[in-house]
């Protein structure tokens, strides 16, 4: 999952994400190898585009 491909217009919504964010935690017991970290910043990434999407559509 590159950057490019969450930044618009997120298919999954924040809490879904958010899921993901807090599975990976759990699987790193709170410590994040260098790739777990790459995939954490593209997940936050990814949640907050989603949050956009969600505020916009509310709106």
């Amino acid at each position: 999952m590159s950057p490019d491909s969450v930044t618009r217009g997120s298919v999954r919504s924040a809490a879904e994400v958010n899921e993901q964010i807090r599975a990976l935690w759990l699987r790193a017991r709170g410590s994040l190898s260098s790739q777990e970290r790459v995939e954490y910043e593209l997940l936050v990434v990814e949640w907050a585009a989603a949050i956009r999407d969600e505020i916009i559509q509310a709106a």
